[in-house]
């Protein structure tokens, strides 16, 4: 399988570490992935998809073999910039691509809605995970009833500058009760862990200042081109609500999945569900014909 690795320079200089995976001239597509996470996190989607897609992956600034920024350096803005620039570096002129973005990775695809980049390349989207708005407000890691004590106590056990520690059985159960469905597989989380664990704790706690202020509402009504939505029914971070009016709020939505019991790391737990959502869209939107094994041969 052929792979290769490049640096991407962004607007402001930021580096970040991008990879391509699969065959030459195949149909393209786009992983963004979320907070604390690193192109590690999408390992299963890359494997199943680079068959047949040329796949291309990228660290968001700060986490995984991306550096970490300066103050200045965290902002929606910063992100759409980002976007922009590995599509530039790894897509022809003129060439589309779908794009899946997990959690804060399809916060990124909303910011870039309206840049040139993003409708020159983007012929659908996945938002897997995600929501554009009132992240700490709706997040239901602390288990109290909606209101401000609550808004308050998210913000500041997920904006905590305090080191994660290391992977053992305490931090994976912590782990799992608030980002994994219960049912989740040991290895999995296990795996989760890992990745949330290895991101620098100044990257973990820039972007939980941009998430707990988050507002991408009228970027989303800007996302125009076809856009499916996926989420767990079990996800306490960006739970069902977010999914449901991002649903109603698109303005071309070709669908809402919601996955019985999983939780927020729907990429990990549910590797098959999100692979195949990807594969329906590049089906559709990019001409990809389904592998002999999807085909029933």
């Amino acid at each position: 399988m052929n792979a290769r690795t490049l640096t991407v320079r962004s607007a402001d200089g930021a580096e970040l570490h991008a990879e391509v995976h699969g065959p030459e001239g195949a149909p393209a597509v786009v992983l963004a992935h979320g907070w604390t996470c690193s192109t590690l996190f999408w390992s299963e989607q890359i494997r199943d998809l680079a068959v047949d897609h040329r796949v291309v992956a990228y660290d968001q600034r700060g986490h995984g073999r991306s550096p970490v920024p300066g103050d200045g350096g965290y902002s929606t803005t910063a992100l759409a910039d980002d976007l922009e620039a590995v599509l530039a570096a790894t897509l022809g002129p003129g060439e589309r691509a779908v794009l899946a973005g997990h959690s804060m990775g399809g916060m990124t695809i909303m910011a870039a809605a309206g840049r040139p980049g993003f409708v020159q390349h983007a012929a659908a989207v996945l938002l897997c995970s995600t929501g554009p708005s009132r992240l700490t407000a709706e997040a239901t890691v602390v288990p109290f009833g909606p209101g401000a004590l609550r808004t308050r106590l998210t913000g500041a056990v997920l904006g905590s500058k305090a080191p994660l520690g290391p992977v053992n059985g305490l931090s994976k159960r912590i782990l799992k009760y608030a980002t994994m469905g219960p049912g989740s597989a040991p290895a999995r989380v296990d795996a989760c862990a890992r990745i949330v664990h290895a991101c620098p704790r100044p990257a973990r706690h820039g972007w939980s200042q941009v998430l707990a202020h988050l507002d991408l509402e009228t970027a989303l009504r800007d996302l125009r081109v076809p856009t499916a939505v996926l989420v767990g029914t079990a996800d306490r971070l960006t739970p069902p609500a977010h999914s449901r009016a991002m649903a109603e709020a698109l303005p071309h939505c070709t669908g809402l999945t919601e996955l019985a019991g999983m939780g927020h790391m729907t990429p990990v737990e549910a590797p098959e569900a999100v692979t195949a959502q990807i594969r329906e869209l590049t089906l559709t939107y990019l001409g990809a014909r389904p592998t002999s094994k999807e085909a029933g041969v």
